[in-house]
Formats: structure tokens, C-alpha cells, sequence
């Protein structure tokens, strides 16, 4: 929604403020120097790019128009669900939780968490990792060392499509550039029409540096910025996951593992602990 505000405010202020200064908009619709300006980036985006990243760009893309779903209320889910299982764990042992780790989505526990359950990296993070602890006899700085190689490939993978959205966005201005020298050498070889005419042409030429830098520094490389943000946001919740996890398997609490996972969440984001404890009370109730 931001993303859509912020777009309408860079149209706003740049197209408005040159009607303003006695411009005529129609000038700026040049249809060709937009096709060389998007037609040269797009095709410069293929080249560059394996299909794997093209592939994650287009499906990252979609996300950045959305509002972010990781708000304190999905942590409190996310951490309540956590405290059930270490609860259960605790008073049944581990191998009681076996069928909530084979069949989540049957799962007694996991279903009171729609919202958790629904994404379907969080939710085999969690029951990958409890099945280690059911069936492995790996300890705790085994589970931690696999668990840092993970959440590496995860930031990894998920940099990948903001690397080719900045990419492609310092590529723009230089294509706008070829642009506009293509129109200027059109303009050159047309020196035998009127002077207005070549007015009308060398104007042409130059909206396509405007049109370049424009769509860079207004509309393309803000979504990296964008993307790397929400990034940042989904690694959070693997983090919480895993300074849970690690505190149950140090010996600590259920309670005070949850604990351990809600100090890592952003400030924004993380619940007190006396909403957390309401949240979990709540959810016993159910």
C-alpha cells in the first residue's frame, strides 16, 4: 500500500510541478524512448540473470505492493504455538509430539495457528527442527550450527531478487542516456527541417535521460530497498524459532525459552510480556 502512495506522490510532485512551471505534459510522451529505455532493461535483466533469479525476482515483485503481515499479533501466534509444543514436550516428553511433527496440518496444536500453519517455511522450519529433537541425538550446538547454515542459504536465497531489482535500477539512467543519444543523432541528421521542428526533436531526446533517471531513482531502486526490508522481516521469525528451540534444548522453560525468542523480535513488533502471557492463556481456553 506504501509502495502504491509513494508512486502517486513521485508522479504528483514531478509531473505536477512541470504542468506548474509551464510545461506541457503531451511533450513527455515519447512511446519510443520509452521502448528502448524498458525494452534495453528488460532485455538486459534476461542476460544477466540465471532463470532461478529471474523466477524469484518476478515472484518477490507482487510482495513489495503489500502491506507486511508480520505484525505483533503473527509473533504471538508464532510464540504461543512454540510454548504449546515445549509444553507438551515437557509434561509428555518428546516423542508425544510426533504425529503434530508428521502432520501439522491434522495437528491439534498447529491448527489453533491458521496463520502460522499457512506459511509453509515457518511451519517446516519448526517441525524440521523438532524432529531432530525427537529422532537425532544431535545436542545443542550441533542443532545451532545446522540451524545458522540454514537461516545463511535463507538470507542468501532471499537477496538474490534485491540484488537484480538495484541492478536493474543502475542500469536505467545509462539506457535513458542511449536513449537520448539516439535521439539526438536523429535529430542531426534532420538539420534540414525548420527550427521548430528540431526543437520538437531535440526535446524528445532529452525526455529519455529524464525518463531513465526517473524510473531508477523513483520507481525501480526503491523496491530494492523495499525488498531487502522484507527480507529483514521474514528473517526475524526464524530467528525467534531458533533462540526458542535452543533455550528448550539448553534446559530452560517453556516460558522462559519464549522468553529468550521474544527479545530478538523488533521493537515494533514484539508483544510485552504481559500480552504475551494473556495471548498464551487465551489460547489455553480454546
Amino acid at each position: 500500500m506504501l509502495v502504491s502512495v509513494g508512486y502517486i506522490i513521485i508522479i504528483i510532485s514531478i509531473f505536477g510541478g512541470f504542468a506548474l512551471a509551464g510545461g506541457h505534459l503531451a511533450s513527455l510522451w515519447q512511446p519510443v524512448e520509452i521502448l528502448m529505455i524498458g525494452g534495453g532493461a528488460i532485455g538486459a535483466f534476461v542476460v544477466g540473470n540465471s532463470n532461478k533469479a529471474i523466477k524469484s525476482t518476478l515472484k518477490a515483485l507482487p510482495t513489495v505492493f503489500k502491506g507486511s503481515k508480520y505484525n505483533k499479533a503473527l509473533y504471538m501466534d508464532l510464540m504461543t504455538l512454540l510454548y504449546e509444543v515445549l509444553g507438551k514436550i515437557r509434561k509428555e516428553g518428546l516423542m508425544s509430539i510426533e504425529g503434530d511433527v508428521d502432520d501439522p496440518s491434522n495437528s491439534p496444536i498447529f491448527t489453533k495457528y491458521p496463520d502460522i500453519l499457512a506459511d509453509h517455511h515457518i511451519t517446516e522450519f519448526i517441525t524440521d527442527y523438532l524432529r531432530l529433537m525427537v529422532g537425532g541425538n544431535l545436542n545443542s550446538l550441533e542443532i545451532e550450527s545446522l540451524m545458522d547454515s540454514e537461516l545463511e542459504t535463507h538470507h542468501q536465497e532471499g537477496e538474490v531478487p534485491v540484488h537484480v531489482v538495484a541492478k536493474l535500477g543502475d542500469g536505467l539512467p545509462a539506457f535513458g542516456i542511449v536513449a537520448a543519444v539516439m535521439g539526438v543523432v536523429h535529430t542531426m541528421e534532420s538539420v534540414h527541417l525548420p527550427p521548430a521542428e528540431l526543437g520538437v526533436l531535440i526535446a524528445a531526446a532529452l525526455v529519455g535521460t529524464f525518463l531513465g533517471i526517473l524510473l531508477a531513482y523513483g520507481f525501480v531502486s526503491p523496491l530494492a530497498g523495499k525488498l531487502e526490508h522484507n527480507l529483514h522481516e521474514s528473517s526475524k521469525m526464524f530467528e525467534c524459532i531458533k533462540i526458542t528451540l535452543l533455550a528448550n534444548l539448553n534446559g530452560y522453560s517453556p516460558v522462559l525459552a519464549v522468553e529468550f525468542g521474544r527479545k530478538v523480535l523488533f521493537t515494533t513488533e514484539r508483544p510485552s510480556f504481559m500480552e504475551l502471557e494473556e495471548h498464551v492463556k487465551q489460547s489455553k481456553s480454546r
